[in-house]
């Protein structure tokens, strides 16, 4: 079983495909996010960062090998299964060119793609994600250029504000304790010096918040640390 928190994006036109899907992996226990053409499927996967992409090749909008080679061109290591229609031997192909780790050609049975799945978690598990960009509300983050705006407005981020919201990021609507964010970014843990976590959250959600005082995205949860929802 994998994570409960393990997050599959199903990118599928295919409507029955589509909800086939999202009951297998939630019944396996994932979280499951679905988006239903190519456009859609590639903001997906860079706001919401999944553990995992399955891609079908065929979508509106924008295809799945174009979807593929943008989230790559995005140094993106997240894994990526791609669906191909049987007999399509050159999707397969330019699939794996285009970054895709791994594939399946329908028909399929559930099981064949969910232990396809478990092998590519197994094979990325332990090397963090990395993050691109990340928006909420009217707030954008390019982790990797070191930028943030709210509203269109740039403002600054110091590399360790950059680091913790990142870590808030990859751990969206996780609670994280002190001690876990100390060693997480700063590389050491001791509750006599957790007073530096609640400094600097105090300082991003003055830069992110549109009322620091009260809160909608770095949330206090009392007796236990932070939590974060965007």
């Amino acid at each position: 079983m994998p994570d409960p928190r393990a997050h599959v994006l199903v990118v599928e036109d295919d409507p029955a495909m589509a909800r086939a899907l999202r009951d297998g992996f939630e019944y396996e226990g994932f979280t499951v996010s679905v988006a239903k053409d190519g456009a859609r499927g590639l903001r997906e996967a860079t706001e919401s960062s999944p553990d995992v992409i399955i891609l079908d090749v065929m979508l509106p909008k924008m295809s799945g090998l174009d979807v593929c080679k943008k989230i790559r061109s995005d140094r993106s290591e997240v894994p990526i299964l791609m669906l191909t229609a049987r007999g399509q031997e050159i999707d397969k192909v330019l699939g794996l060119k285009t970054g895709a780790d791994d594939y399946v050609t329908k028909p399929f049975s559930f099981m064949e793609l969910m232990a396809r799945v478990e092998a590519l978690m197994r094979r990325t598990r332990g090397t963090p994600k990395r993050l691109g960009a990340c928006r909420f509300g009217d707030v954008e983050v390019d982790f990797k250029k070191c930028e943030a705006s709210k509203a269109g407005q740039p403002f600054d981020l110091s590399a360790r504000e950059l680091r913790l919201f990142e870590y808030f990021v990859q751990h969206r609507d996780e609670v994280l304790g002190r001690d876990q964010l100390l060693n997480a970014v700063w590389g050491y843990g001791s509750e006599s010096l957790s007073r530096t976590v609640d400094v600097h959250v105090a300082k991003l959600r003055r830069k992110i918040e549109d009322r620091p005082e009260d809160p909608r995205h770095i949330l206090t949860v009392h007796g236990l640390g932070y939590k974060f929802i965007g």
